[in-house]
């Protein structure tokens, strides 16, 4: 049989440069696409043969790249909600415009499935148990991209070409290659590592799903290879489990049990107001998808990685650190260059 060729944009993120080896000890043929802003992550995975990576973009790579390929799965993003902030327009130009011509591009060269990769935050702010048929309530420039970009691609859906939409409540989780301490179970484990405490913003009721980063490549091999077209096709699947919807301040009580000196901080404010509850019956039902992790899982794997040193804290694990650092870098550089050369 045939082995399944899948294009992961985005591969050198949080979660692409899990999903990439993931995907290879399956058997597929991958090719890895992402501009690499974080380093090159697949050093170790150079004499896979089923493995191509390309240093790109999915606003101006080449189309030829798609031909032979059978799914692509689009990660690519402007990650999270703060650093979606810096650059609107950026944001939009890949969240959405991106998003959109690499799913144009997928329909015109014979590709049979693209999932684009969502998020829980477009649901931004309500109170009753969300599902896929909520209003949506952005806050965030991110939410609002991921929203169009939703819209945009699912239109382009026909028989031929399946198109299905993946929102993610927030993953945790080790990610060896490309680590992030900017979400929630990840930054609290690592902040009750070095400091033994943890800081609980806005009170802590808020409502946040969280699931675990090998769940969520789960989610997407369903989608991309497990799953009949007629089951997916224009379809949207919160993708999470209903019992780990948690209240952050119930989240912050689990360090204890790993973390027993931990001192946890409330404080009322909290520049970020996401609020939501979200219902995930629907790709259980679907997809037959379930979770294999919970929270606990990840504060372990996490807490073991740092102390063995498999992962550091440095400033690329800080999405909207790293970014700010990178324009402000390339300001000096571009001020100082002559010909084009700085030195």
């Amino acid at each position: 049989m045939k082995r399944k060729s899948i294009l992961i944009a985005g591969a050198g993120g949080y979660l692409g440069s899990e999903m990439v080896p993931a995907f290879l000890k399956k058997g597929y043929k991958v090719i890895a696409l992402d501009r690499y802003y974080f380093g090159e992550v697949f050093s170790d995975l150079a004499d896979n043969t089923n493995l191509k990576v390309v240093k790109d973009d999915v606003r101006f790579f080449d189309e030829n790249l798609l031909k032979g390929v059978d799914v692509v799965i689009n990660l690519t993003a402007i990650s999270n909600d703060p650093a979606s902030e810096i650059n609107p327009e950026i944001t939009e130009s890949i969240n959405y415009k991106g998003a959109l011509r690499l799913a144009e591009l997928s329909k015109k060269m014979g590709v049979s499935r693209y999932i684009l990769s969502s998020s829980c935050s477009v649901y931004g702010s309500g109170k009753e148990m969300l599902t896929e048929e909520s209003k949506l309530a952005p806050i965030s420039e991110y939410a609002k991209s991921k929203i169009k970009a939703e819209r945009g691609v699912l239109k382009l859906a026909n028989k031929r070409f399946c198109v299905a939409v993946l929102r993610l409540a927030t993953i945790y989780g080790l990610s060896r290659r490309r680590m992030r301490f900017d979400l929630i179970i990840n930054l609290m484990t690592l902040s009750a590592w070095k400091n033994n405490k943890i800081f609980v913003m806005g009170g802590g009721k808020q409502w946040r799903p969280v699931v675990h980063i090998d769940d969520c490549i789960n989610a997407f091999e369903k989608v991309a290879t497990e799953a009949k077209t007629s089951r997916i096709n224009t379809q949207i699947f919160n993708i999470g489990s209903n019992n780990q919807n948690y209240q952050v301040y119930k989240v912050a009580s689990i360090f204890k049990k790993y973390f027993p000196e931990l001192e946890i901080e409330i404080i009322p404010e909290d520049p970020d107001p996401r609020d939501y509850n979200v219902n995930f019956d629907k790709a259980s039902r679907i997809l037959g998808f379930k979770v294999t992790k919970n929270v606990d899982d990840g504060i372990v794997e996490i807490k073991k990685a740092l102390e063995k040193g498999v992962v550091i804290d440095d400033l690329r694990t800080i999405t909207f650190k790293y970014y700010q650092y990178l324009i402000e870098a390339d300001k000096i550089l571009s001020s100082i260059k002559l010909k084009n050369r700085l030195f």
